[in-house]
């Protein structure tokens, strides 16, 4: 089997059957689907019996709501040589799942590919993003990873550790745990690539009300992970300049939502930048597949 998509899900149903169907849609069956289901209910039920006969599906139940607690459950379970890790309100593009086949092929040496996110409405959403595709390091990797578009081998994610699960949603840290793994597989020397063409639809959220419940503790996860792999300092000046413009541009317009949207982000990323956690080297035990 050439592909594993773990997807965690809370509190939705109807997303993950036009996930499921944009999959279908790929021509491709070499793929399964491992959901981890963290609701108290069950919801999943009737998407499982209408897509089970059609795609390989396997549903695990999980009481736990940590986004990457799910995610690493599910890895474990994997079969596919190559993992991703869609969220639950995605949409696969046509040809994407060959794309990615051809990648791997044509680089066996490739421990990472990434790509962006796109919005359903057109072009690019969910943050900054790099223009051209290439290797990813260090200095980069901040405008070039997504959890729901992320590809590595099985073997490598297993290796790594997985997600770390003090980060993600269901966490005070509750964002970039996708640039924390690719950091850490940048430091065992592995190769990773972003392809500005590699895209995954997802939902815009940006200076929405959700965005803005959520903006510190999403902040707090960037500020932690580039305290944590030490990202040079001229990404802390624009990770940290660029909020307080977005409150001060905001309340020139008189934005409050969106200027507290900034502000809040901004106060995150330094909190998550001076907790204590991040000064600590990431080191993650490898992670066992179940039998």
């Amino acid at each position: 089997m050439k592909f594993s998509l773990v997807v965690a899900t809370l509190g939705r149903d109807r997303e993950i059957a036009e996930l499921l169907d944009s999959l279908l849609a790929q021509g491709r069956f070499d793929y399964e689907v491992i959901i981890v289901d963290q609701n108290e209910d069950d919801r999943l039920a009737a998407v499982e019996a209408a897509y089970g006969h059609r795609v390989d599906l396997r549903r695990f139940r999980s009481s736990v709501r940590n986004a990457n607690h799910a995610r690493n459950l599910g890895l474990r379970h994997a079969r596919g040589e190559i993992v991703a890790f869609p969220d639950d309100d995605c949409v696969y593009p046509a040809g994407v799942l060959d794309r990615v086949d051809a990648a791997f092929r044509a680089n066996p040496a490739l421990g990472v590919l990434t790509g962006p996110a796109a919005s359903p409405a057109g072009g690019l959403g969910s943050g900054r993003w790099r223009e051209e595709g290439g290797a990813i390091d260090l200095g980069n990797v901040w405008t070039s990873v997504i959890e729901f578009n992320l590809f590595l081998p099985r073997s490598v994610a297993l290796d790594l550790g997985g997600f770390d699960e003090r980060m993600g949603p269901g966490t005070v840290f509750g964002s970039a745990e996708g640039n924390d793994l690719v950091c850490r597989a940048i430091a065992r020397g592995l190769e990773a690539r972003y392809d500005a063409e590699l895209r995954i639809i997802h939902p815009d959220k940006r200076l929405t009300d959700v965005a803005v419940t959520r903006a510190e503790r999403y902040g707090r996860g960037l500020g932690f992970a580039l305290r944590r792999h030490s990202a040079p300092a001229s990404t802390w000046v624009a990770f940290l300049v660029r909020p307080l413009g977005g409150v001060a541009l905001s309340l020139l317009r008189l934005r409050l939502h969106d200027a507290a949207y900034y502000f809040m982000t901004w106060r995150g990323r330094v909190a998550g930048a001076l907790a204590a956690e991040a000064r600590r080297p990431p080191s993650l035990a490898p992670l066992t597949e179940f039998a």
